[in-house]
């Protein structure tokens, strides 16, 4: 079974994209190398692509893997997720980033497109490892146990697939506002509201509205470290995957179109309703919004994420690879939980006793 390794000509160590020189390097003797050279190391790869587009709805048509680039990628799929992640040989045996568990290598990477582009990730594990302990450090009835450092080396890095939509809106929306007067004379207050119907139409372009295409990471979440700057965003080459798992999509263009309308809809009634302003209120009456114009890019965007369990619960943090916003749900000890409530409940009941002790000290005329 072929696999496409990125080894270092120098030692033949196993190479890896470094986020910090936006290079691959050999942690082995130190070499270091860009991506276009990496680009030549792969024989013309690229120039091999299968031409031949495949849609997958939406008006989406992308390009195929090259058969040299299809076989050197490998898939390790999760046995209690089902999750599939594209990477190669030099990651080995690994734990599942979205629910802990083993994964498995299980075959070569086929029957997928090519992605179009790629964000390479800016921050290293050191970052994500920081960013997990300053969110550990919020939340004080965390459990002990649960802080254990052998979570922080769980830590990986991921590319989640991600469609990127583009559409123009043409909006008509009405509204119903008001302008409030108040005033008085010697004997009464006035209030006079006066109603208006305030009418927008339009049109707003929006580019590159980004929906993840994995059923194994949860939409809101992915959204929660948003938003990316789509102009760090370059062509991909598989250099990028050296070192990182690689998400591959289950979740078509066709599939995340409605999600990506949604979006687009909701943005663009909050785009027209900054426009009406100097009113006291404003309610939206009704809103016509006609999308047209649709395009979609498939795109690898970078994710670091920790999955680990407690209790039976499964929690996954997520780190925003380029720009480092960190969200994710903590468990709490119930333990900590009632001491916590016990040492409020008696600070509260010591000053339900210590108050009134103290009211009936001053009106007695204190100390004389």
């Amino acid at each position: 079974m072929a696999i496409l390794e990125y080894k270092c000509p120098n030692c033949t160590g196993p190479l890896g994209f470094d986020p910090g020189t936006q290079e691959v390097t050999c942690p082995y003797c130190g070499s270091v190398f860009s991506i276009e050279a990496l680009r030549g190391m792969g024989e013309g790869l690229a120039a091999e692509q299968d031409q031949a587009p495949e849609s997958v709805g939406w008006d989406y048509h992308g390009g195929g893997w090259g058969p040299r680039e299809q076989q050197g990628l490998a898939v390790y799929t999760c046995k209690s997720c089902a999750g599939e992640l594209v990477g190669d040989e030099t990651l080995g045996a690994t734990s599942c980033p979205f629910c802990g568990n083993q994964v498995v290598f299980t075959s070569v990477f086929a029957g997928t497109l090519r992605p179009d582009l790629v964000i390479p990730f800016k921050l290293d594990k050191n970052a994500a490892i920081a960013s997990l302990q300053k969110h550990y450090g919020k939340h004080k009835l965390l459990p002990a146990a649960f802080r254990d450092e052998n979570h922080l080396e769980e830590v990986k890095g991921v590319y989640v697939p991600f469609w990127l939509f583009d559409a123009d809106a043409d909006a008509r929306i009405e509204y119903s506002a008001t302008k409030v007067r108040r005033w008085s004379d010697s004997r009464y207050s006035y209030t006079e509201t006066s109603s208006y119907d305030v009418i927008r139409e339009g049109v707003a372009g929006f580019h590159r509205v980004p929906v993840d295409g994995s059923k194994a990471i949860n939409n809101e979440l992915m959204e929660s470290i948003e938003p990316y700057s789509m102009a760090d965003a370059v062509d991909f080459q598989p250099a990028y995957l050296a070192g990182f798992f690689a998400n591959k999509y289950d979740v078509g263009a066709d599939e995340s179109a409605g999600r990506a309308d949604e979006r687009i809809r909701n943005s663009a009634e909050k785009e027209f309703a900054k426009t009406v302003t100097g009113y006291d209120s404003v309610k939206t009456k009704s809103a016509d919004i006609t999308l047209r114009n649709h395009a979609a890019r498939y795109a690898l965007l970078p994710v670091w994420l920790l999955s680990t369990s407690w209790q039976g619960q499964n929690f996954l943090f997520a780190m925003n690879g380029q720009t480092g916003r960190f969200v994710g749900d903590l468990p709490y000890d119930e333990k900590t939980k009632r001491l916590w409530f016990l040492k409020i409940f008696g600070v509260a009941a010591v000053a339900l006793v210590i108050l009134p002790q103290i009211v009936i000290f001053l009106l007695s005329g204190g100390l004389r």
